[in-house]
């Protein structure tokens, strides 16, 4: 049967059914097919123009539904895929039909369907299962309905558990009959497809709790605490994760309250009444608060109590309330959750804002400071802000006055971007690691210092004087690097292959590639000696900062500047310098982190004060190596000007690399081009200059080549499971051999948990992915689209929590 037999349809085609062929504003409008009926399905035709809102009720909710907005992702028109299209405009259901999982999960992530339809049928045409998980890997399919198409079994019933891991709903057995589907899509739509929809206005519910002036706690019909909101937190002075799990039991109660006071509450409550009236409840510091307190039971399934909330609010103490909750407020636009940064955090687009959390101080001290700087007569963006808040709170309300204090108090620290840590009893893998990365070091000297010099660059080893030209790469080579353009690229093969010498012949590749040579006017064999001289230059005796791991960085950087996101923002002078950049970001690295360099006094934490001292370094010897001597002079024939672009875009991209200010790359990157991207205007869409203007300002393609580099830099978690173990193997063996040397020197041991005897590399790779990783390539996902390595990144994560679950320290289970 055939409901549109007079539509062509190609490889990348969109069909649309009913409004939909009113609302498509997509790019893709040449490649797409549009309908609005068709009288040979026997099926009567839709009033043109018509759009009905469907009224649901949620609760004291009411709720308003567009039409269904299905998906049909089928390779090839066949009978099942036209009973689906035909049963979509019965139901007057907006419909899209997709032929390559390219052009679907660009469709969904255009129009974020209710409704996903798979073809699970015919696994030669396109894996069903791989295309359902890279949907579900962004925050958009969260509320989304999958349905798998599948085979009518031959023989035994198959189990359903594949499906449902890959992220499907449910399955269709295949039946092309239009009443069949139709039947189908009904259900669909007034079973899972609705409880979606009710399931996206809890979102609002919960943003109303967040921001709730009242503390707000919700405990199980067992009375176990299931959530408490942030003013509760700020209120009685306890952390969410302190309290979320516990009996109400469990936590300290006040001495003031009289003796049958909490029987007289139970008892009301258990039988399905409310109870309100006065309350001492202890906050965490042991202090007693007088609370008017109603506690509501919920009824739910089985017309049983399932749940009890309680909103509380400071008896004698309305300002404080309202002080608390104003900065709960303020702290929401400014401060990351760090409490919980042992957590997997979800979410590409809630990458918040990852200020520090600065200390109370008195208010006179404040207005005092704020004065001086008021006074300035050279404004800096930041002082402009503070004069803004100033004279906001000469007319604000106390309660507002207080937060914005709370607010100068937070702008005057000077970590902005650094969330702040919790006890190190806490997480010492995550302290340790941190610290480590993120810090400086701790000056403490005592004349031990450590003396490593800066050494001059290596002599080329007279095997290497004649340069290799990239059509005598020998065949086990070049056959190792046929699939160099994959992410799955074996690296470490390579490094085999080539005897640890892998920069040098994947450079060749690549930088032939993106045709580096071209745009700096330089012979190819100037730039074979410049990559073996660079090679030359790092340790091969390092585990992981080795010639191995400055390829893998760029193999990754060729990766994502292959994008199309990446490739519209860059200009060609930011690829070429972002293939060197990558290519000598850790050029002569000793294996020892900055902290190391700085407790031991180093000749380069002296000569570059203890600031980003190895980053300035790579990036200081890469252009001495290179201008030093014309045969490897990459940049001796390119105008001054352009060279001088080339270099300030080169030397700040390796020190992006530098980790104290990651959170300040990261939030810059959301804030600036994320949220601006994907936030729609008030038309629901993005006109094509605005979001060119976006991606092509100078600042914005500074901070596309900061965040590209340094995922580049940390990717190891996103590569395949092999590869990605053995670089959390590499990277240990390297700070076990510092944690050794600063025993053996009498140093400050920078991350005390990275003893080679005690560590448990699991937990450090947890720390790492939670602390840097998640929020990071979320937001460069977004961006650049990258679903396969967020599936290597969760099932990675996935691999080190069950070796931590079993508490094994290893990098892999013991054998069976």
């Amino acid at each position: 049967m055939g409901c549109a037999s007079s539509i062509h349809i190609s490889d990348r085609v969109v069909y649309h059914s009913g409004k939909e062929s009113e609302d498509s504003h997509s790019p893709q409008q040449t490649n797409t097919t549009q309908h609005q009926g068709n009288p040979a399905s026997g099926l009567p035709p839709k009033p043109p123009g018509c759009k009905t809102l469907t009224e649901v009720q949620f609760g004291p909710m009411k709720l308003f539904k567009d039409p269904l907005q299905v998906l049909l992702v089928f390779a090839k028109d066949d009978s099942q895929s036209n009973g689906f299209r035909c049963a979509c405009e019965k139901a007057n259901f907006r419909c899209s039909i997709a032929r390559t999982p390219e052009s679907a999960v660009e469709c969904f992530s255009e129009k974020h369907h209710d409704l996903v339809i798979i073809d699970h049928r015919h696994s030669r045409h396109f894996d069903a299962e791989a295309l359902c998980r890279s949907i579900r890997a962004g925050t958009a399919a969260d509320n989304t309905v999958i349905v798998a198409v599948v085979k009518r079994p031959d023989r035994e019933e198959p189990s359903v558990m594949p499906l449902i891991n890959a992220g499907f709903n449910r399955r269709y057995v295949e039946n092309a009959n239009v009443m069949a589907c139709y039947n189908e899509l009904l259900q669909l739509e007034h079973g899972e497809v609705l409880a979606q929809f009710k399931l996206r206005a809890g979102n609002a519910i919960f943003t109303a709790l967040e921001q709730s002036q009242e503390a707000i706690e919700i405990t199980s019909e067992d009375q176990i605490i299931q959530y408490v909101n942030p003013a509760y937190e700020s209120i009685m002075g306890y952390q969410q994760g302190e309290l979320i799990g516990k009996e109400i039991i469990e936590v300290p109660k006040s001495e003031k309250n009289k003796p049958d006071l909490l029987e007289t509450i139970n008892s009301c409550i258990r039988k399905g009444r409310e109870w309100q009236g006065v309350y001492y409840a202890k906050k965490k510091n042991g202090d007693s608060i007088q609370q008017n307190v109603k506690i509501t039971p919920v009824i739910g399934q089985g017309g049983k109590i399932r749940h009890y909330v309680s909103i509380n609010r400071p008896l004698n103490d309305n300002n404080k309330s309202d002080k608390a909750s104003e900065r709960v407020q303020a702290e929401s636009q400014t401060d990351m959750q760090t409490s919980k940064h042992k957590d997997r955090r979800k979410g590409s687009l809630d990458v918040r804002s990852t200020t520090s959390r600065g200390s109370d101080g008195s208010s006179q001290r404040r207005h005092s400071s704020m004065a001086r700087i008021h006074s300035m007569t050279i404004e800096a963006p930041i002082t402009k802000v503070i004069n803004i808040i100033n004279a906001a709170q000469e007319s604000s309300p106390i309660p507002v006055a207080e937060a914005l204090d709370r607010v100068l108090e937070i702008l005057r620290t000077t970590e902005l971007y650094s969330p702040q840590l919790g006890t190190k009893d806490e997480d010492p893998h995550t302290n340790d690691l941190v610290g480590g990365l993120m810090t400086d070091g701790l000056r403490r000297l005592s004349g031990n210092e450590y003396i490593f010099s800066t050494k001059q660059p290596h002599h080329l080893p007279s095997h290497l004087t004649t340069p290799l030209s990239l059509n005598d790469i020998p065949p086990r080579i070049a056959q190792t690097m046929e699939n160099e353009e994959s992410w799955d690229f074996d690296i470490f093969s390579l490094e085999s292959a080539t005897m640890k010498r892998p920069l040098t012949y994947l450079g060749l590749k690549i930088f032939s590639r993106f045709g580096v040579c071209e745009f700096l006017n330089c012979p190819e064999a100037t730039l074979r000696s410049w990559l073996q001289v660079i090679e030359a230059n790092y340790h091969s005796t390092n585990s992981y900062h080795n010639s191995t791991h400055a390829a893998d960085v760029l193999h990754a950087t060729a990766y994502f500047l292959s994008k199309e996101k990446v490739k519209q923002t860059l200009d060609p002078i930011d690829e070429v310098a972002a293939l060197i950049a990558a290519t000598v970001h850790d050029v002569d690295h000793p294996g020892r982190t900055n902290s190391f360099l700085c407790n031991a006094g180093s000749e380069l934490a002296i000569l570059y004060n203890d600031t980003a001292v190895l980053e300035s370094h790579h990036a200081a010897l890469a252009f001495q190596i290179t201008t030093r001597d014309d045969k490897c002079n990459i940049f001796k024939n390119i105008e001054r000007n352009e060279y001088r672009t080339l270099r300030q875009a080169i030397i700040d991209m390796v020190l992006a690399t530098e980790m104290t200010k990651h959170f300040e790359h990261v939030n810059k990157f959301v804030n600036s081009i994320n949220k601006p991207l994907v936030n729609p205007d008030d038309n629901g869409e993005k006109d094509e200059e605005y979001v060119k203007g976006i991606l092509t300002s100078p600042e914005n393609r500074i901070l596309v080549k900061r965040m590209l580099i340094k995922c580049a830099d940390i990717s190891n978690p996103c590569r395949p499971q092999e590869l990605c173990i053995e670089w959390a193997g590499r990277i240990s063996e390297e700070y076990f051999a510092q944690t050794d040397e600063e025993k053996r020197q009498g140093l400050p041991v920078v991350m005390p948990v990275f003893d080679r005897h005690t560590c448990s590399i699991p937990k450090s790779q947890i720390s790492f992915i939670d602390y840097f990783i998640t929020d990071m390539f979320d937001a460069w996902d977004v961006f650049a689209d990258l679903p396969n390595l967020m599936q290597h990144l969760e099932n990675n994560y996935k691999y080190w929590k069950g070796l931590d679950d079993m508490k094994l320290h290893s990098l892999r289970p013991p054998p069976e």
